[in-house]
């Protein structure tokens, strides 16, 4: 058999840091997402949260409809959208207009959870609070107002004909089975809750059901990475990612993203770097031969399609030197899977 390369795509919070803005931090988004795409990356993904001082990609569509204006070939899309907190008529038209706009480049990544607290959740939702359980419904609606199906009564306009990639995401189990029922692709959180990683991927890829839009199971993963020309430095710069999981895990609101501490993580209670090394498991922290053989050992574990990578970084020239040389390492981590492969019979 031979092994096909795995493809590498974004994954962008739009971080706001402390002392920045959010104006500034959109003028990154649209920076990074261009930079991605002289790297190579296949899609730039924004995801949806609320209420975080720190993330600033609330309106998912809007800021995909700015990035999508600075670049011209890059996939873009949500990664995800938390469909509970909306109407699917609403995402049908979001992303109609987006589809609209950059033709053949808009991704639509659903998940099922808040992106929030109870108290944001319910002041979004009009009806006094969503439904997660109706997830599946909502789904087969979308694509339903995409398909321009009579039997939804109306048509959707922006949303007819419009043909966004639809991806079901998740961090566990739940996602993988009706992402396999729908015939849909399906993209694991393995970046912040890798715990049920393996079993998700087992259970999608042993329940897939072909559909018309994709034959055979398709698997994206998360990844974070630090990458740095000096390991010390990459390390230094993990820590204000370090800092936000720490603030959130002690009940904060997720505040704007800290500059680096240097001997952060070595300062910390044994109980919070416990906590980290579970979250951050599938996490590159170091040069670029040491993400290299990070993203070479997540393949091999889970034979991806695809990873997406993610990374607050407080400095937005130090984000953009560790995405290149991640690309960088992803095109050695290829090469280390093909020369391990067997020979094609």
């Amino acid at each position: 058999m031979t092994t096909k390369p795995a493809t590498l795509s974004m994954l962008d919070l739009v971080p706001v840091i402390d002392g920045g803005s959010i104006s500034q931090s959109l003028a990154n988004a649209a920076d990074i997402a261009a930079h991605a795409q002289e790297l190579g990356y296949s899609r730039y993904w924004v995801a949806e949260h609320h209420g975080m001082a720190g993330i600033g990609g609330a309106a998912t569509s809007v800021v995909l409809a700015h990035v999508g204006a600075h670049t011209q070939s890059i996939r873009i899309g949500s990664g995800g959208i938390m469909l509970p907190n909306h109407a699917a008529l609403q995402i049908a038209e979001q992303f109609g207009t987006l589809d609209a706009l950059y033709p053949g480049r808009i991704d639509l990544g659903l998940g099922r959870a808040p992106g929030s607290d109870g108290r944001v959740a319910m002041a979004l939702r009009a009806n006094g609070g969503g439904d997660p359980d109706g997830f599946p419904r909502q789904v087969l609606e979308l694509q339903a107002f995409f398909a321009g199906d009579e039997r939804m009564g109306f048509t959707a306009v922006p949303g007819a004909g419009a043909a966004p990639e639809i991806w079901i995401l998740g961090s566990s189990t739940y996602g993988a089975q009706l992402a396999a029922a729908l015939g849909l692709p399906y993209g694991f959180a393995s970046h912040f809750a890798p715990a049920m990683l393996d079993e998700a991927l087992a259970i999608y890829r042993r329940q897939f059901r072909p559909s018309a839009l994709l034959e055979a199971p398709r698997v994206m993963v998360g990844f974070n990475a630090f990458a740095a020309d000096t390991v010390e430095e990459a390390r230094l710069l993990a820590t204000s990612m370090q800092q936000s999981f720490v603030a959130l895990r002690r009940g904060g609101a997720g505040g704007r993203l800290q500059p680096p501490q240097a001997g952060y993580y070595e300062s910390l209670p044994d109980r919070h770097r416990a906590m980290l090394d579970q979250m951050l498991a599938c996490t590159a922290i170091g040069t670029v031969r040491d993400v290299a053989d990070k993203l070479a050992a997540l393949l091999r574990r889970t034979q991806a399609d695809e990873v997406i990578v993610g990374g607050q970084i407080f400095d937005h020239a130090a984000r953009r030197h560790s995405f290149a040389l991640t690309a960088e390492a992803m095109r050695m981590a290829n090469e280390k899977m093909k020369s391990a492969a067997p020979a094609s019979v």
